[in-house]
């Protein structure tokens, strides 16, 4: 139970950290996208998070960590990817999705 907070903010980082990857594919879209304001907003958006990963990295292992912050990012990216970018995805990409689903349940029941 303990475990679950830090969970839960690792989750939370994932949700910060696609709002910067959605911000950085508005710059890429940009002539110069390293001077666009996109790109700014961006990478102030992934640099927040520092301060709160020390906390995290206090009450889980880095390989809990790793895993429920990739699984997350790469829900949450797909989402964004099909809702506001109008991505689609094939057979392959929807069975990864569901395994990398099953990898973190496996990790939560077994860790």
């Amino acid at each position: 139970m303990k475990n679950y907070v830090p969970i839960l903010v690792t989750v939370g980082f994932s949700i910060v950290g696609v709002v910067g990857d959605y911000l950085l594919k508005l710059a890429s879209s940009q002539k110069d996208p390293l001077r666009s304001g996109w790109f700014y907003v961006g990478f102030a958006v992934y640099a927040s998070t520092a301060f709160g990963w020390v906390y995290v990295m206090r009450h889980l292992k880095l390989a809990t960590i790793g895993v429920v912050y990739s699984v997350s990012m790469i829900l949450l990216l797909t989402a964004i990817g099909a809702a506001g970018f109008k991505e689609t995805l094939n057979a392959y990409e929807i069975a990864g999705l569901l395994m990398a689903v099953g990898s973190l349940i496996l990790l939560m029941r077994f860790a």
